[in-house]
């Protein structure tokens, strides 16, 4: 552990208020990412893609596709934890609520500057609310799913995320440059993060 790294939290309050500040600045991160309008990352071009054919906002659907992706995790014999359920629940009411009190941007300056904060909120979210050490996002436990199978990390996380990404830009989804900046920043953010959040 490097000299400048948070340890992990071991109490129970801590814990907690590591795993839902990470959810909090998780839902925010998708709503900046939304309103920039320039592209959401591909669960998210997902996510809009299917809500506008069901009529359904996109925190609704992250959590109904959050609750249908636990289900794939009974073949790749994956258990949630109390995170995993929390994340299913509360992203997408912290994104619907980014999303309703965000002030669309006018301008591209503003644009940019959401996608910015964006991918830095999501990567700083994900290191916290898994180091909380209270279960996977139903997302993150199909990859850790696929590495149980013998998928390697990059593998693992290439085909998930291309596959919902084709099927969200068919669907309707915004797929633009922010999707582009999230693909390449997200990962390099993350594990920069991690070195002051450490995962484990």
């Amino acid at each position: 552990m490097s000299e400048t790294s948070v340890p992990l939290p071991s109490s129970l309050p801590a814990r907690l208020l590591r795993l839902y500040g990470g959810l909090a600045l998780y839902g925010l991160g998708i709503a900046l990412q939304v309103e920039s309008g320039l592209g959401n990352g591909p669960w998210d071009v997902f996510h809009q893609g299917l809500g506008l054919h069901v009529g359904l906002s996109i925190g609704t659907v992250i959590i109904v596709v959050g609750a249908l992706v636990m289900l794939l995790w009974i073949p790749l014999k994956q258990k949630p934890g109390f995170g995993t359920i929390s994340n299913v629940v509360f992203v997408g009411l912290f994104a619907d609520a980014g999303i309703f009190l965000l002030p669309s941007p006018g301008v591209l300056a503003l644009q940019a500057l959401y996608v910015a904060l964006a991918v830095l909120s999501i990567a700083l979210a994900t290191v916290l609310y898994i180091g909380a050490g209270m279960g996977a996002g139903p997302r993150d436990g199909i990859m850790t799913g696929l590495m149980r199978l013998g998928l390697s990390v990059r593998l693992a996380r290439l085909l998930i995320e291309v596959s919902v990404l084709i099927a969200g830009w068919l669907l309707g989804g915004l797929v633009g440059v922010g999707t582009l900046v999230f693909a390449l920043a997200i990962g390099p953010l993350t594990q920069l993060f991690a070195r002051w959040f450490p995962l484990t």
